[in-house]
C-alpha cells in the first residue's frame, strides 16, 4: 500500500469517526428518557442487567472505536492495548447478546430447562473457539511507521480470509439454530390458537421478529469480517468497519426497550410489573381472560 493510499485510508477514518460519535451519541440521547423510565424506576430482573451492559459496554466500544484509528494521535504502545481491548471487546459484547437471544427463548418456551441447558452447551464451544481465536490473531505487536506526511500504525496479520471464513461458520449454524427454534416455537402457538377466538400472542410474535432481525444482522457483520480480511478498496473497507462499529451496538439495546415500551403501552393489568413476570406473555390465558372480561364490562 502506497503512502497516498494510507493517507486516503485515515481520511475516511477520520470523516467516518466523526460521524461514528455523533450517530452513537444522538442514539444513546433517544433512548434515555425511556432507559429510565423502564429500567432504573422499576424492579432489577435478569433482562435488565443484560440491557445495561449491552447498552454501556457497547456505547463504550463504539467510542472507543471512534477515537482509535487517527482522529487523534496514540502512541504505540497504546494503540496495541487498545486494538487488543477492542477486539476483545467486540467477542464480549457478542457472548451477551446471545445470551438475551438464548433467554428470550427459553423465556418463550416455557421456560424449558433442557431447552436452556442444550442452547448453552451449544454455545460454550463457540465461545471457546472465539477465545482461542482472538489469542491467535491479536497476540502480536503492532509497529509504528513514519512518513514525511503521516504517521500511524498498522498491525497486519497476512493470513488471508480463510480463518475468519472458518471462524464464522459455527457462529452462524449458530443463530440459523436460534432463528429456526423461535420460528418453530411461533408456529406451534400458532397452532395452538388455530381454534381459539382471542388473537396470537402479539409479544411471542415480537420476539421473534426480533431473533430474524438480529440474525440477519449478525449475518451481515460476520460477511464483512470476513471482506475485511480480503484486499478490497478503501472505501468500502471503512464503510464495513463503521457499519460493524455502529450497528450491533445500537439494534441490541433498541430491539429490548422496544418491547418494553410496547408493553408499557398495551392494555395490560399488570404494566407496573417488569415484562419478563408479566401474565401478559408468560400466562396468557389469564391475559386473555381480562380482556374478554374488559369486553363484557
Amino acid at each position: 500500500m502506497s503512502e497516498q493510499e494510507i493517507i486516503v485510508g485515515l481520511l475516511w477514518n477520520n470523516y467516518l469517526s466523526v460521524a461514528l460519535i455523533t450517530l452513537v451519541s444522538y442514539e444513546y440521547l433517544l433512548l434515555l428518557d425511556k432507559e429510565v423510565r423502564y429500567v432504573w424506576k422499576r424492579p432489577w430482573s435478569l433482562m435488565s442487567c443484560l440491557y445495561l451492559i449491552v447498552r454501556y459496554f457497547g456505547l463504550f466500544l463504539a467510542l472507543l472505536c471512534g477515537f482509535w484509528g487517527g482522529l487523534l494521535y496514540i502512541s504505540e504502545s497504546v494503540s496495541y492495548d487498545l486494538v487488543v481491548l477492542i477486539e476483545w471487546g467486540f467477542s464480549v459484547y457478542f457472548w451477551f447478546a446471545e445470551a438475551i437471544l438464548i433467554w428470550r427463548l427459553y423465556a418463550i418456551c416455557d421456560q424449558s430447562k433442557l431447552l436452556l441447558y442444550v442452547l448453552v452447551g451449544l454455545f460454550l464451544p463457540i465461545v471457546a473457539l472465539s477465545i482461542g481465536t482472538d489469542i491467535y490473531l491479536y497476540s502480536r505487536r503492532m509497529k509504528e511507521i513514519i512518513t514525511p506526511n503521516a504517521k500511524y500504525c498498522t498491525l497486519s496479520f497476512n493470513i488471508g480470509p480463510m480463518p475468519a471464513i472458518y471462524t464464522s461458520i459455527p457462529i452462524v449454524c449458530y443463530d440459523i439454530l436460534l432463528v429456526v427454534l423461535a420460528a418453530a416455537i411461533l408456529v406451534r402457538h400458532l397452532k395452538e390458537r388455530r381454534g381459539i377466538q382471542p388473537r396470537a400472542n402479539s409479544y411471542m410474535i415480537l420476539i421473534v421478529r426480533y431473533h430474524i432481525l438480529y440474525f440477519a444482522l449478525n449475518l451481515t457483520n460476520q460477511i464483512l469480517l470476513v471482506i475485511l480480511w480480503a484486499h478490497i478498496p478503501t472505501p468500502a473497507m471503512c464503510i464495513s468497519e463503521f457499519f460493524n462499529d455502529t450497528a450491533p451496538f445500537i439494534l441490541a439495546p433498541r430491539l429490548i426497550i422496544s418491547i418494553w415500551d410496547t408493553h408499557a403501552h398495551d392494555d395490560c393489568v399488570e404494566v407496573s410489573t417488569t415484562f419478563e413476570d408479566c401474565v401478559c406473555w408468560t400466562s396468557p390465558l389469564r391475559f386473555e381472560q381480562h380482556e374478554m372480561d374488559s369486553v363484557v364490562v
